[in-house]
């Protein structure tokens, strides 16, 4: 039996609860949250003899468990992991890793000298769509990918508790919190690296008339987003997060010399009015035959209503589980990947407000 404790129990902390009870062989043994009602809730959900924890260092020192879990809000990550590293357990850690990359690297750095495998929660890789499309591009159905296009239409970002989401100084910027994981698509669909990034970004219309201590929020909430690549290849990212209407939040589109391989992901279910079908869609356009083929990606009802990222946060359990279980520490998702990511999107929110190209 793998024992988790969970530190952060706001909406991704009780995702990740619910996930983790679907597997076998799990428990969730602690939570650790300041916040009183957040704290209940997480706890509720884990069932019965799980501990509450005001403070993550209590949690710790109680020796509890066997991995963790970091949902907490995103400037706490730094410090958080710096403690957690040091306790020599298997963490799981909500993207994006840090705020800023010299942060990243500080973890990083920490996590390499213990000897601890960290594993960054970049869950849109097991999308089963987007699982699909990297299987294609494997079997070489496209042929060497040369464009990547991704386009993200959403609802703005939900409240959170303290409003800590509506700031760049505690989220990193939209181009780092968000899209972080674009990002790292990017880099596993083109295989590649990123070595310049130009974007043209705003805030436009979402939270316009908040006003939170006073401050008005100044996170973006729209951009296009071009990044090259060392192999010659480049991606865009459309992102628009006033467009409730849109039934594909998500479309992935990858293309090479032979075919256009396209994953297309709707939003989550409590979000869309009207019962709409929530069945993702895979298709790859083959250019000889001039000729698209569209197939249906299933999802088990049960793991699509464990949370709201189409079952990715459980596949992505699935394999951090038998990480811990068998002792290993290669994480398929590295702290490398977790740093360039936000190395990325810091370089896309500095384009967009200095409207220069940043190399990297």
């Amino acid at each position: 039996m793998i024992r988790y404790g969970i530190v952060g129990s706001g909406m991704m902390g009780q995702e990740h609860i619910r996930n983790i009870a679907l597997l076998e062989g799990t428990a969730i043994v602690a939570v650790a949250d300041p916040h009183e009602a957040m704290r209940a809730e997480a706890a509720a959900q884990a069932g019965d003899g799980a501990k509450a924890f005001t403070d993550h260092r209590d949690l710790l020192s109680a020796d509890l468990c066997d991995a963790y879990v970091v949902a907490a809000p995103n400037d706490l990550h730094r410090d958080l992991m710096l403690d957690l590293i040091a306790a020599g357990k298997p963490i799981l850690c909500e993207k994006p890793l840090c705020t800023t990359t010299v942060d990243c690297q500080r973890v990083s750095a920490a996590a390499d000298r213990a000897g601890v495998p960290v594993w960054v929660a970049m869950e849109y890789r097991y999308m089963p769509a987007i699982a699909a499309l990297k299987s294609r591009l494997d079997a070489g159905v496209a042929g060497p990918p040369q464009m990547i296009a991704i386009r993200e239409h959403r609802f703005p970002f939900l409240d959170k508790i303290g409003d800590w989401n509506r700031f760049n100084a505690r989220t990193g910027g939209t181009l780092v919190e968000k899209c972080c994981h674009f990002w790292d698509l990017m880099r596993l669909m083109l295989q590649s690296d990123p070595v310049r990034v130009f974007a043209s970004a705003a805030a436009d219309v979402n939270h316009r008339d908040e006003r939170h201590d006073g401050r008005v929020p100044d996170i973006i909430d729209n951009a296009y987003v071009i990044v090259d690549f060392a192999s010659g290849a480049r991606g865009m990212l459309d992102l628009c997060m006033f467009a409730e209407g849109a039934h594909w939040q998500e479309i992935v589109a990858v293309t090479g010399p032979k075919a256009r391989v396209e994953a297309r992901v709707p939003g989550p279910p409590r979000f869309e009015v009207g019962g709409a079908s929530h069945e993702s869609e895979i298709a790859v356009a083959d250019r000889a035959q001039r000729h698209e083929v569209v197939e249906r990606v299933d999802i088990d009802p049960e793991i699509l209503d464990a949370g709201d990222h189409h079952g990715s946060t459980f596949y992505q359990h699935r394999h951090f589980r038998d990480l811990v279980r068998d002792g290993r520490r290669d994480p398929a998702v590295s702290l490398a990947d977790g740093t360039w990511a936000v190395r990325v999107g810091e370089a896309a929110e500095r384009s967009a407000r200095s409207r220069t190209v940043v190399q990297l």
